[in-house]
């Protein structure tokens, strides 16, 4: 029989990458497009309760959020222990929040206005007098959509 291999050296040829920019460009794309920045940087701790029956908010953009729990570790030194208000990226009190929630409602389109909810996301060891006050300011402030974040709990069966 007949030897029909060459006894050369076989050579690999080159790998194009003309192409390679482009799939860069769609890869970087992708991802500018779904990923979600973080709106808010937490200065609080929180650890939300958890609960069995929960429904999860429809419009994101009409939900406004008060944070409550202790300040972070890194934090405690400059603003202590006790349970704070975030309300956005700083500190608030209750007799600031009827001026917050009608700033907050101002920058909403008018037709969206009387949809906004206000979510608090508490500690589950925040005292409940602060929850009741922060509930009373809302009510001042004509707040009257509030929702409590939780987190689920599986049932046991």
């Amino acid at each position: 029989m007949a030897n029909i291999r060459k006894k050369g050296k076989k050579e690999i040829p080159e790998i194009s990458t003309a192409s390679l920019p482009d799939i860069i460009f769609m890869l970087l794309f992708f991802f500018m497009a779904t990923t979600t920045m973080k709106e808010v940087t937490y200065m609080v701790d929180i650890k939300v309760p958890e609960a069995t029956e929960l429904q999860k908010l429809e419009k994101k953009s009409l939900v406004k959020y008060i944070y409550v729990g202790q300040p972070r570790r890194d934090l405690q030194r400059q603003f202590g222990s006790e349970t704070r208000m975030q309300l956005d990226d700083s500190f608030g009190d209750v007799s600031q929040l009827e001026e917050y929630i009608s700033q907050e409602r101002s920058s909403m389109k008018e037709s969206d206005q009387g949809q906004m909810t206000v979510s608090i996301k508490a500690d589950q060891a925040t005292k409940m007098g602060i929850i009741t006050d922060i509930k009373q300011a809302l009510r001042r402030a004509y707040a009257l959509k509030i929702s409590y974040a939780a987190s689920e709990r599986l049932k046991d069966y």
